[in-house]
């Protein structure tokens, strides 16, 4: 982590510690998303609980915003024991253990449903468990969304009309590949500079799901949205494996099960919001093009490569083992 992060952290963290004096136990979280987005408010239930069930012995402080620097410093920041607890997205853990790039693989799952009886099960439980050496214990996975594709050049309706699109994507290399399959111009970037970069034109466009793109008002920036629905996307909140070996027992099975019910919570808001955020998008002018299934298959077709890549980058044993839960989640 950079000397400037550092001294960044340590001046939030100093100015959080002198409103908890009272509490025995600080748990400070960081995350990248607005306060409005539906992971932060899960994260506030998550706060709720524990601090109720502890009996104000525990006090948990969230920092959204990426106020606690970009995700992989995040996660750096608990491995060394700067930071308690981080939110990001299963993708980074990639930079670690290879493993980790299957779950966002471009069209791994016909549905979020699959995804996550995927990720909730025996197949998801083990990826947790990779992380362990890490200095990091895993609390289960968080909704990040399905990514869609919003830009200001033209509507995308087929792989083709990506061709030369400068678009951001997260800095994970299966994303920029997956972009590179399709003919855009993928360029990586933090996620708090991309608003300033669209209205600038440094870039076309950007790829988000649409809590997202609503709850930073992309729309405000961009013409066009195509619910490409390329890529589901989790987060891994992931606790300081030190500080949590120094809990009782009984709070960090507080921890475990109020992120669950955090996770429980944010499904309800998700399924009850969805709906209105295409109207969101599309009452401030930005035009929606809502691709059919034989539209988005072609997407899929024109990633098929990619997906056979890191085949080879993950591991054939751990690709299959992957693609064999995914295939046991849509037959039930």
């Amino acid at each position: 982590m950079s000397k400037k992060s550092n001294i960044a952290l340590g001046a939030i963290l100093s100015a959080g510690l002198a409103f908890t004096a009272s509490a025995e136990t600080v748990i400070k979280v960081g995350h990248g998303a607005a306060e409005s987005f539906h992971m932060h408010r899960a994260l506030m239930h998550f706060e709720e609980l524990v601090e109720a069930g502890s009996n104000g012995e525990i006090d948990v402080q969230i920092f959204p915003s990426s106020q606690m620097g970009p995700d992989r410093e995040m996660i750096e920041g608990v491995q060394t024991g700067v930071l308690e607890m981080a939110i990001p997205p299963s993708s980074f853990f990639a930079g670690w253990d290879p493993a980790f790039a299957v779950i966002e693989l471009p069209y791994m799952y016909a549905s979020k449903d699959i995804a996550f009886n995927v990720l909730e099960s025996e197949a998801g439980d083990g990826m947790i468990e990779r992380i362990e050496g890490q200095g990091l214990v895993g609390l289960g996975w968080l909704e990040l969304g399905v990514r869609n594709v919003t830009n200001n050049v033209r509507p995308i309706a087929s792989p083709a009309d990506l061709e030369g699109v400068k678009l951001r994507t997260m800095q994970v290399p299966a994303h920029v590949a997956t972009f590179q399959a399709l003919g855009a111009n993928p360029t990586p970037m933090n996620f708090g500079e991309v608003y300033s970069a669209l209205q600038q034109g440094v870039i076309d466009g950007q790829e988000n799901p649409l809590a997202i793109i609503t709850s930073q008002r992309f729309y405000e920036v961009q013409s066009y949205l195509s619910t490409t629905g390329h890529v589901f996307a989790v987060y891994m909140p992931v606790i300081s494996q030190p500080f949590f070996d120094s809990l009782s027992a009984e709070h960090q099975q507080l921890i475990r099960d109020s992120m669950a019910a955090a996770r429980t919570f944010q499904a309800e808001t998700v399924a009850a919001e969805d709906a209105s955020q295409l109207e969101e998008i599309r009452a401030a002018g930005v035009e929606v093009l809502e691709l059919t299934a034989e539209q988005r298959q072609a997407f899929a077709d024109a990633t098929e490569s990619v997906r056979l890549q890191y085949r080879d980058e993950v591991g054939a044993e751990t690709y299959d083992a992957w693609v064999a839960a995914v295939a046991a989640a849509s037959a039930n």
